[in-house]
């Protein structure tokens, strides 16, 4: 995906709300969106007006940034969803939970999607037994998600384990933490997803 090079902390601070997007910092009095809970630069603290296009816009940026896609890539994952029976903002971001970074992000091997993509793209991971560095993969159900061998004395992914209980694992997925194994035990309902976000506005703006 294209590479974000300026502080992280201002897309938090511009959507108004934490997107967990610097680990274990997220979680400390060091947090940029609660330290300045306003949108950055000059004009930052004065008080916008959005139109109907611009909170649609706001919300698909959100969704976009949380899980650091690309436009490109975010269309893609929506014409996707469209094109399955249902409805299509709830296959939206099952299709996001899907992908291989975000899985590993949420069985605590990484303590960010970022840091869960670099870990993919440098061969730490396999899934039922074969190596996948491929971030955007989609699993399914009953994959197994394995740390390889080698990997297993990593630092950073060791830290990241320890600090599990804080973040918790969600109720779909398995966590064998003692064989650095992870299992996709059923894929989420729409009530399983507990971030505020509004997937029908994304549909909205997509439709016009």
């Amino acid at each position: 995906m294209a590479r974000h090079i300026e502080s992280v902390c201002r897309l938090c601070r511009r959507e108004n709300l934490k997107l967990y997007l610097k680990g274990d910092r997220c979680y400390s009095g060091k947090c940029a969106a609660e330290r300045r809970s306003y949108p950055p630069g000059q004009h930052g603290q004065s008080r916008a007006k959005f139109s109907s296009y611009g909170v649609q816009l706001r919300e698909k940026q959100k969704v976009k940034r949380m899980y650091g896609l690309a436009e490109k890539q975010f269309r893609n994952f929506f014409a996707k969803a469209e094109r399955q029976k249902g409805i299509t903002g709830t296959n939206l971001l099952i299709l996001l939970e899907r992908r291989l970074d975000n899985m590993v992000y949420r069985l605590g091997f990484a303590n960010s999607r970022n840091e869960a993509r670099q870990l993919i793209q440098h061969n730490h991971f396999s899934v039922n037994g074969k190596k996948v560095s491929i971030p955007s993969y989609l699993v399914k159900v009953g994959d197994l998600i394995e740390l390889r061998e080698k990997s297993r004395k990593n630092a950073k992914i060791i830290d990241s384990l320890e600090g599990v209980a804080r973040r918790g694992i969600p109720s779909w997925l398995e966590l064998d933490k003692d064989h650095f194994q992870g299992r996709i035990m059923t894929l989420p309902n729409r009530e399983d997803l507990t971030m505020p976000i509004k997937e029908q506005l994304i549909v909205e703006l997509y439709s016009k």
